[in-house]
């Protein structure tokens, strides 16, 4: 028997669905409103719980980039990012992992590393055309 937030569910796999269809690294509000299409009672909520579960099933990453709120990727494959400093947008960075980066670091930190991550900050094309 399987526990109950890991079982499958209707809500929970169209958010999966909706977190599939786009690259920007969502907020669990943007979900929250795409899914409210096709599922008009969700709740915020709701959502936010299944959010957990997915990245806790490993199906999704959930990721902070220093402002305070979280963000989602259904790409689980090892890749960096580029946060634009002025809009937040982001974006994946189509660049092969670093894996000597983190064979150098097992080499000096006590304790097991299992992997890093790495965002590139900068300005993106949008805001420098609209400076």
């Amino acid at each position: 028997m399987q526990e109950p937030n890991t079982k499958r569910s209707r809500q929970r796999e169209k958010i999966f669905q909706v977190l599939r269809r786009t690259r920007s690294h969502p907020t669990a509000e943007w979900i929250f409103k795409e899914v409210r299409q096709d599922v008009p009672k969700i709740s915020l909520g709701t959502v936010y719980r299944n959010l957990s579960v997915l990245r806790r099933q490993g199906r999704i990453l959930e990721l902070d980039f220093g402002e305070g709120i979280r963000r989602y990727d259904a790409v689980i494959q090892p890749h960096y990012h580029f946060v634009c400093s002025r809009c937040g947008s982001v974006c994946d960075i189509d660049v092969p992992p670093l894996n000597v980066v983190t064979e150098q670091a097992r080499t000096v930190i006590p304790g097991i590393v299992d992997s890093h991550r790495l965002d590139y900050i900068g300005t993106c094309n949008t805001c420098l055309e609209h400076s």
